[in-house]
């Protein structure tokens, strides 16, 4: 499941912050322009090409508006729900409510879960922040899009695959070291997206973390299991946004099908991605809470934190590829 979800991360905005168009023209600038303006270049480049933006767009209701309409349902439902649930409306209890009784053992699981969360997301910032300052971006940028896109998601699954089969112990380990690496390897991926611009970013995470907070709070106030009966319609949901991804890589954001395939990934995905940070908040609950204390392998936050640090750092990706949308339109 969690290789699916990164897989779900492979869109054309991917695909076009490595695009063979991209690179050439920043070849062609790095021997006329400095350094500066090789790096307007290539976000004027990822703005404009290949995006709907750049595009002209037929009147009526397109692909764009359908996705951004299923969006704002889905943002209502959710205010709807974090209200019921947080005001006590529902006659169930939830786990905001039963946290007052429980023993120190699942307090100590689910803090330790949230504080690698936390380093996941933290490394996976310095990570993309070092990069996009070095040289090493520019390298990146020249690579053929294929072989950074297509090798990174490999990469990434089998990275997240070595993290998840080491067991748990605590101290400096090769789980520690793997996870690490996990998650230094995220931000390398998303790097040169921070080319977009840092207030962009910055609001974009700022968004992002509003988001997830909020998910969070609805989940912890929903009855215990509420949100657990959602694993399959959200998996049935994330294949047909990994359809989409691949589609929006062979077909052009000028033609119907590919301004289509671009709003399932980036709203559909955004909408996916929500039910997946509800469902993998009940499900650390869940396990923290009924996980034996003497099992022959002892509870591991950091598998238990995948979940959620790659629900979050798709909803990110979504939420900046919509805001740099929004912008461009702004600026005709």
């Amino acid at each position: 499941m969690f290789g699916v979800r990164i897989l779900g991360r492979c869109s054309a905005t991917s695909l076009r912050n490595f695009s063979t168009k991209t690179t050439q023209n920043f070849s062609k600038s790095s021997r006329q322009f400095p350094s500066r303006n090789c790096n307007r270049l290539f976000q004027t480049e990822a703005k404009t090409w290949r995006t709907w933006e750049g595009t002209t767009k037929a009147p009526g209701i397109t692909a764009e508006t359908a996705g951004r309409a299923a969006l704002g349902g889905a943002a209502l439902f959710g205010v709807g729900a974090l209200c019921y649930y947080g005001l006590g409306l529902s006659n169930e209890v939830g786990a905001i409510d039963r946290a007052m009784v429980w023993p120190q053992v699942v307090r100590d699981r689910v803090r330790s879960t949230y504080t690698y969360f936390a380093g996941s997301l933290a490394v996976t910032a310095a990570t993309a922040y070092g990069i996009s300052q070095s040289r090493a971006i520019y390298t990146m940028m020249r690579a053929s899009p294929w072989l950074v896109v297509g090798g990174g998601m490999l990469a990434t699954i089998g990275s997240s695959i070595l993290c998840m089969s080491l067991p748990y112990a605590p101290g400096l380990n090769a789980k520690h070291l793997a996870w690490a690496g996990h998650s230094a390897l995220i931000g390398t991926l998303i790097a040169p997206m921070m080319l977009l611009g840092g207030p962009l970013v910055l609001r974009a995470a700022a968004v992002t973390g509003g988001v997830v907070g909020a998910l969070s709070l609805t989940a912890a106030c929903a009855p215990d299991g509420k949100f657990l009966t959602w694993g399959g319609p959200l998996a049935i949901g994330l294949g047909g946004v990994c359809m989409a991804c691949l589609g929006t890589l062979f077909l052009p954001a000028t033609s119907v099908v590919g301004a289509g395939l671009q709003s399932v990934v980036t709203y559909g995905g955004l909408v996916i991605f929500g039910g997946f940070m509800l469902y993998d908040t009940q499900k650390i609950i869940r396990t923290a809470e009924t996980y034996p204390v003497y099992a022959e392998r002892p509870f591991d936050p950091i598998n238990a934190s995948i979940g959620i640090y790659m629900d979050t750092i798709n909803i990110f990706i979504r939420i900046l590829t919509i805001m740099a949308s929004s912008n461009s339109r702004r600026r005709k």
